[in-house]
């Protein structure tokens, strides 16, 4: 029997792949991109800035570790950027006009329901592993928060033999604690941190207690 020559192939014709349009483009970058600071804020509060590697970022993100560069010129770029709306969040949670335990209470909120952010400070704390950059921004949060205590000292809300940067770095204490020492805030309070209840036992303490800092008296002989 003769061979056919019909040069149509036998199946289904392939479509031809259709190149994706720009918005599908962007839209890839910044799914991709996103990815990356969310996993990179994963490692580095679990690691710090030095124990993280690029390499398990990306993977993590489940991307090339080439696009770190590619978007963020490196790991100390991508260590600032997720860092860089921070102060838009601290502005709001530091209102100067609200009551001194309801701001202590609100950074206890947003502590408890994404610690990463609290531990990537810890770690920096304790490493030194921040970079020039990092140590001005923190300036600038302590000169604003001291600034807004100092205000709190004025409205009666500090007692006056307390000291507002004393103030300070005690409230900031006891919001972190919870974070650094959970086995032992589970042990004294019997509630897991981060569970709704030791959440709500926990701020209500803590509201409690700034209060009593405009009402405590000095000893006599202070």
């Amino acid at each position: 029997m003769a061979r056919s020559t019909d040069p149509t192939p036998e199946g289904p014709a392939r479509r031809p792949r259709r190149a994706p349009s720009a918005d599908e483009r962007r839209r890839d970058a910044e799914r991709s991109r996103q990815a990356l600071l969310d996993a990179a804020l994963d490692e580095f509060s679990a690691k710090g800035f030095d124990g993280a590697r690029v390499q398990d970022i990306a993977a993590r993100a489940g991307v090339n570790k080439q696009l770190i560069a590619y978007y963020f010129g490196g790991k100390e770029n991508l260590y600032q950027e997720i860092q860089r709306h921070w102060p838009e969040a601290e502005a709001e949670r530091a209102d100067p006009a609200l009551p001194l335990d309801e701001t202590a209470a609100r950074y206890l909120t947003a502590a408890l329901a994404d610690p990463r952010p609290a531990r990537l400070v810890i770690w920096r704390g304790l490493t030194g592993g921040g970079t020039e950059s990092d140590y001005i921004d923190d300036a600038t949060v302590i000169d604003t928060d001291l600034a807004n205590l100092r205000r709190a000292k004025e409205r009666g809300q500090i007692a006056p033999e307390l000291d507002p940067a004393f103030v300070r770095m005690a409230v900031m204490s006891m919001v972190l604690a919870p974070l650094m020492l959970p086995e032992a805030a589970l042990r004294a309070t019997g509630k897991t941190p981060g569970s709704p209840e030791f959440e709500e036992y926990y701020r209500t303490q803590l509201r409690a207690l700034i209060r009593r800092l405009g009402t405590a008296e000095s000893p006599e002989g202070a």
